[in-house]
């Protein structure tokens, strides 16, 4: 089989590693103490699905002269049904085994901001934004993760032009990240008077949140410019000049901030944007560098990208990067129902990266 070679003398070293690192934890005698821990702990999944693995082919191994030399047909009866049962096992066990050899995205891990930006349709675009924004918001609460709204930019009719939050908590980018691009509704408008189905779309980001040791900002390389905050329609919702715009010159990234009455926390908050913004532009970089030789990609988080839409006089959603459709949509757009979608596409993420490796 390919790929066995290799993967066996990483298992080996995996599984030796494993072993001297449980006996110097055991003996006590180690100033890194944490620093193994930690090796240990990553290690250990691995090294027991190899075990796992090993086992099964050790007892395969054993079976066959067992149902060679079987005098009792019922007893090789037993034996050819556990041969055939460990047959089929094997490989869903190699396949668990290459899945935690694949390289970890070190953006998993992090917290996200995600940006809704209403894209074409007009008010209609804008009433569809603040329902994917609300919807993301009720996800993040029915997993336990903080919401902090960054940035609203409210229509008069109760839309958005555009919405920032920060989200916090375990995994949170990894679950996310397939949500960039754009988000397609087909419905009749409360506004239409003849029934006619309208599409619009709003174009959604999600972006990991960089920490200061992730990416250095030169002072010199900003512009800051401050201003009066603006409510719907454009009146000024603040007496002070406490609204933040800051450029980063090289990228020509604009990051505004207005939500706070403090010139210091509009600051630090649009900081933290242009933070992930710079982040993310150097992993999709990096990453599109990566692919260029991938036979397959479930979706490159492009914004252009269309890859979700919301018929709402069917009741239906469709991804289209896997061709998966949801008759549910209010579960979908209440949250409840989004862990479907996001567990396929995570499913697909992973089945395409171990296609690569096999």
């Amino acid at each position: 089989m390919s790929g066995i070679a290799p993967l066996e003398a990483k298992l080996d070293q995996i599984v030796r590693r494993h072993a001297e690192l449980r006996d110097l934890l055991a003996s006590g005698n180690t100033a890194d103490f944490a620093k193994l821990s930690k090796e240990f702990a990553e290690l250990s999944p691995v090294a027991e699905a190899a075990e796992r693995l090993r086992d099964a082919r050790r007892q395969l191994a054993d079976l066959a002269p067992l149902i060679a030399d079987a005098s009792d047909k019922e007893m090789r009866d037993l034996a050819e049904q556990e041969f055939l049962a460990l047959k089929e096992r094997i490989p869903e066990l190699e396949n668990e085994v290459k899945l935690l050899l694949l390289p970890k995205d070190e953006a998993d891990a992090k917290n996200a901001i995600i940006e809704v930006r209403a894209g074409t349709g007009g008010d209609e675009a804008a009433l569809f934004a603040a329902e994917l924004f609300r919807m993301y918001q009720r996800y993040a609460a029915l997993h336990g993760w903080r919401w902090e709204p960054l940035d609203v930019s409210e229509t008069e009719l109760g839309g958005i032009k555009e919405a920032s939050a920060a989200i916090s908590g375990r995994n949170v980018f990894e679950r996310l990240k397939f949500e960039s691009g754009v988000h397609r509704v087909q419905r009749v408008p409360e506004t239409e008077g003849s029934g006619r189905i309208h599409t619009s779309a709003a174009t959604v980001a999600v972006l990991p949140e960089a920490e200061e040791v992730d990416v250095h900002i030169d002072e010199k390389d900003l512009r800051i410019d401050v201003f009066r905050s603006s409510g719907p329609g454009g009146q000024s919702v603040n007496t002070t000049d406490s609204a933040v715009r800051i450029t980063h010159i090289p990228t020509g990234i604009v990051v505004s901030q207005q939500d706070e009455k403090s010139q210091h926390k509009n600051k630090a908050k649009a900081m933290k944007v242009l933070r992930s913004r710079l982040y993310e532009a150097e992993r999709q970089r990096r990453d599109a560098e990566r692919a260029a030789s991938r036979k397959s990609q479930v979706g490159s988080g492009d914004r252009s990208e269309r890859i979700r839409t919301y018929n709402f006089p069917q009741g239906r959603v469709t991804d289209h990067r896997i061709n998966l459709t949801l008759y549910k949509i209010d579960k979908v757009m209440s949250g409840e129902a989004l862990d479907e979608i996001i567990d396929a596409l995570l499913a697909e993420d992973r089945a395409a990266k171990l296609a690569e490796v096999a």
